[in-house]
């Protein structure tokens, strides 16, 4: 069986609402580990309809599927700890907020580092 063109890489999705999501679940179907990191609790837009009779997102699971999921609280030292630890083992992050308050970055060199 032939590899997938990003087999091997990994992602951290950041993202939310309909660009970002799509963006990753597209790197994942051609072979990207892509991890997805939500809030406690959920994610925003993780309770929009339509809904399963249940009471699941069939909007969210589409978005997401393919990928795996961690929750992290951003607001504590901790999470954002893990978050980190995440993003540089992968090396990659998704995401699609104007601003990103929680994760401050500083430039270095040619990267920007959280």
């Amino acid at each position: 069986m032939t590899g997938r063109p990003l087999d091997g890489i990994r992602v951290i999705d950041l993202s939310s609402f309909v660009a970002g999501p799509t963006a990753g679940r597209m790197l994942a179907e051609l072979g990207a580990d892509v991890i997805r990191v939500d809030p406690i609790g959920g994610a925003v837009d993780g309770g929009r309809w339509p809904l399963t009779d249940d009471g699941a997102s069939l909007y969210w699971t589409g978005l997401n599927q393919a990928k795996r999921s961690v929750a992290a609280d951003l607001r504590s030292d901790e999470g954002r700890a893990r978050v980190v630890e995440l993003i540089a083992d992968a090396g990659i992050v998704l995401e699609n907020a104007a601003h990103a308050p929680c994760l401050p970055m500083r430039r270095s060199g040619n990267a920007a580092l959280i």
